[in-house]
C-alpha cells in the first residue's frame, strides 16, 4: 500500500495573506479551534464541573468533616459563653432583690440595734454569701465623681475641690464584677466659681 498523503493546509508554512503577522500566525502551529482537547473544551464550558471531577472525593469530605468540626467548636463556645451570661444575669436580679435588705440591715447597725445577739450572725452569714457571688460596694465619701457609678441627687459648691468629688454617700451603690446593681446615690462637692 501506498501512502498518498493530500497536502493539509495545516502542514502549510509559507505566508498565504497580505501581510506578515498572518504568516506567522499561521506558520506557528494549528488552528487554535483545534488544539484544545475535549477536556479543555469542557473546562471552558462549565469550569465547575471539571473543578469537581478533578478533586479527590476523600479529600472532598475531609473538607467537609474539618468544616463541620470547626462548626461545631465554634457552636460549643457560643454556647458555654451565653450560659455563663445567663447564670452571672440570674445571680444580678437575685442580689438586686436583697439589696433592699442589705440597706436596712445597714441602717439598723448604724442605729445601734445590731450590736450582739443572733441577728449579726445572720447579718454577717448574709454578707459573707453575697459576697461569695462578688458583691461589691460602690461610692465612698472622697471618691472622684463616676457619672456611671455614681447618681448626684446634691451638688455643693466647694472652693477647696478642683474636680468632681463624692462629699456623701447618701446610699451605697453595689455591682457583681463589672455589672453595676445600683448606683450609688451621693452628694457631689463641685468646684466653686
Amino acid at each position: 500500500m501506498t501512502d498518498d498523503k493530500k497536502p493539509d493546509d495545516s502542514e502549510n508554512t509559507e505566508p498565504t495573506g497580505s501581510t506578515d503577522a498572518e504568516g506567522l500566525i499561521e506558520a506557528e502551529g494549528p488552528d487554535i479551534e483545534t488544539s484544545f482537547s475535549d477536556d479543555d473544551l469542557a473546562f471552558l464550558a462549565d469550569p465547575s464541573a471539571a473543578a469537581s471531577t478533578d478533586v479527590d472525593p476523600a479529600v472532598e469530605i475531609l473538607g467537609d468533616l474539618k468544616r463541620v468540626q470547626a462548626e461545631f467548636a465554634n457552636y460549643r463556645k457560643r454556647v458555654e459563653r451565653d450560659r455563663e451570661a445567663t447564670r452571672e444575669l440570674n445571680i444580678a436580679e437575685v442580689v438586686k432583690a436583697l439589696l433592699p435588705v442589705l440597706d436596712d440591715l445597714a441602717l439598723a447597725e448604724a442605729h445601734g440595734d445590731l450590736t450582739d445577739g443572733p441577728m449579726v450572725v445572720i447579718v454577717q452569714k448574709l454578707r459573707a454569701g453575697l459576697d461569695k457571688f462578688g458583691l461589691t460596694s460602690v461610692g465612698a465619701k472622697g471618691d472622684v465623681f463616676d457619672p456611671n457609678l455614681h447618681e448626684a441627687l446634691v451638688q455643693l459648691p466647694t472652693p477647696d475641690v478642683t474636680v468632681n468629688t463624692v462629699a456623701d454617700v447618701i446610699a451605697p451603690g453595689y455591682k457583681i464584677g463589672e455589672r453595676l446593681l445600683r448606683p450609688a446615690k451621693v452628694a457631689v462637692a463641685v468646684p466653686a466659681e
